[in-house]
């Protein structure tokens, strides 16, 4: 039986989780005991492996600390390349990832994973079975892994996977490797997080890029064709090339197609020096802080999204308020409309009281 990393619960999991995706904080003590956010930044900024875990896990259960925490790293952030590794299930997502954080160790870099795996319905945890493949690093202390659970989020990606990137950027992390969950043509969030985002194909997926959908298609920086040895790997980077000829560059860069084996470290080289290669470019390129300004425009939304609906739902009396609000909608006694707007004066009274 595959394995599950345990998550913060509570009783109210299976109705708050679902409602806004977010874990209240296992020990509601904790929000009043003191912490010493400065000296825990600097510890995570040394790269302690406990402090940073501690860190990860504050962020990913929302704990009182956690935003103090992260807004004493963020002046510190801003170093490390991330790149993404999204594709469809069955690819050699995790086989890849662990290869090529294996190339960048050998050059002496400090690597973080993030691998992002389904979630497990009994704890709410992440399924671990990304990291599984992983463990021939355990006892690395220059990488440093982490499964996070989508805990119904979706796009690929966990709700808090770009707070938890901030953190490994601070700790002194040069790259920072994030492996989605493999959820097929939804799965392009990435591309606004990641630097690089890397699409994982492979031979024999029935009718292989026709049946990519667009979305995932226009994300790729780089295109791996994995599993490389398999009957049909020809025609598959045939039909790649043919729509590669008829896209447009963008911004100077055109996907390059590159042939891996992860399980036998076959093309690996060859894809970290495209990395590279992508790297450059992306530094020169104006399109890179259009880049950035829209993904913080974004990530701003979302942080002041989950804000106003942990204000919504903050405590027993919010989540009183919001079921008595729910039935009365379910009843007609109410029209949602209304319900909406009492659930926004709530959210600026709990405001004016803080």
């Amino acid at each position: 039986m595959r394995q599950a990393e345990a998550c913060p619960t509570n009783p109210r999991f299976s109705r708050t989780q679902i409602r806004v995706n977010l874990c209240s904080p296992v020990n509601p003590a904790a929000q009043t005991t003191p912490v010493d956010v400065e000296a825990w930044a600097d510890q995570i900024r040394k790269g302690d492996i406990r402090a940073l875990s501690r860190a990860i896990t504050a962020v990913e259960s929302h704990d009182a600390h956690a935003e103090n925490l992260l807004r004493a790293l963020f002046p510190h952030t801003g170093h490390s390349f991330v790149i993404g590794i999204t594709g469809a299930p069955g690819t050699g997502k995790s086989t890849l990832t662990d290869r090529l954080a294996a190339h960048y160790r050998a050059q002496q870099k400090q690597v973080g994973i993030i691998a992002v795996d389904p979630t497990s319905p009994y704890t709410g945890g992440a399924i671990l079975g990304d990291r599984i493949r992983m463990q021939g690093h355990a006892f690395d202390a220059g990488i440093f892994i982490r499964s996070m659970a989508t805990r119904g989020f979706l796009g690929g990606l966990a709700r808090t996977t770009g707070e938890v990137a901030l953190v490994l950027d601070a700790s002194g992390k040069e790259f920072i490797l994030i492996e989605t969950v493999g959820v097929g043509q939804d799965e392009v969030d990435i591309v606004r997080l990641a630097d690089c985002t890397l699409v994982l194909m492979v031979p024999g997926l029935g009718d292989d890029v026709q049946n990519m959908k667009a979305g995932l298609m226009e994300i790729a920086d780089l295109f791996i064709l994995n599993k490389s040895d398999r009957e049909g790997a020809d025609r598959v980077e045939a039909e790649l090339e043919a729509m590669l000829h008829l896209a447009p560059d963008r911004d100077g860069w055109k996907p390059k197609i590159i042939r891996t084996v992860a399980t036998e470290n076959k093309g690996v080289n060859e894809l970290a020096a495209a990395i590279e290669q992508y790297r450059e470019s992306y530094r020169q390129s104006p399109a890179q802080k259009e880049k950035k300004l829209d993904h913080w425009k974004r990530r701003l939304l979302a942080l002041a999204e989950d804000m106003f609906l942990r204000q919504i739902t903050e405590g027993r009396e919010g989540e009183a308020a919001l079921d008595a609000l729910a039935a009365e909608v379910a009843a007609r006694k109410k029209d949602p409309y209304a319900a909406a707007r009492e659930l926004l004066a709530r959210a600026e009274k709990s405001r004016e009281k803080k």
